[in-house]
């Protein structure tokens, strides 16, 4: 059986709650990711951010401008707008059980959470990647199917 901790990345991009939503925004820029979790200076994860809510706050910071008291929501800390509420699995939890856990609660990311420390982060994304490799797999194995099927 294959485990979150064969597909998740290890020790992915994280952020302290003083971080604000412009940090987060570059962060996921610079390494092209979609979520951060947010820890503690001993590596508990407290919370996430996701590309989502930056640009909630973005749509919320452009609603702002036109009442003309312009504060941009991407100053303000992560510690005020983090989710908290998190679902995480430990590294043992199976693969396709996390992907099933994903899809009914519709969440993009699973932190990977070992003794109460962050441990990696596997996403929607990682599971795509997946489907690809098994669709290749299926790929190289057909032909060679479909042609001793036909010498018989």
């Amino acid at each position: 059986m294959f485990t979150v901790s064969d597909m998740m990345t290890p020790c992915p991009h994280t952020l302290t709650a003083s971080h604000t939503l412009a940090d987060a925004k570059r962060i996921m820029a610079k390494h092209h990711i979609h979520h951060v979790p947010i820890t503690d200076k001993d590596n508990h994860l407290i919370g996430l951010v996701s590309q989502r809510d930056i640009l909630s706050a973005q749509e919320s910071s452009l609603e702002q401008i036109s009442k003309s008291t312009f504060i941009s929501a991407l100053d303000i800390p992560l510690e005020q707008t983090m989710h908290r509420n998190l679902r995480s699995v430990e590294p043992t939890a199976g693969l396709k059980e996390a992907a099933l856990y994903m899809q009914k609660h519709q969440i993009g990311c699973l932190p990977i959470v070992d003794h109460n420390k962050l441990v990696g982060i596997i996403t929607d994304t990682d599971f795509v990647s997946i489907a690809i490799n098994l669709l290749e797999l299926q790929e190289e194995v057909e032909p060679i199917e479909s042609d001793s099927a036909s010498t018989y």
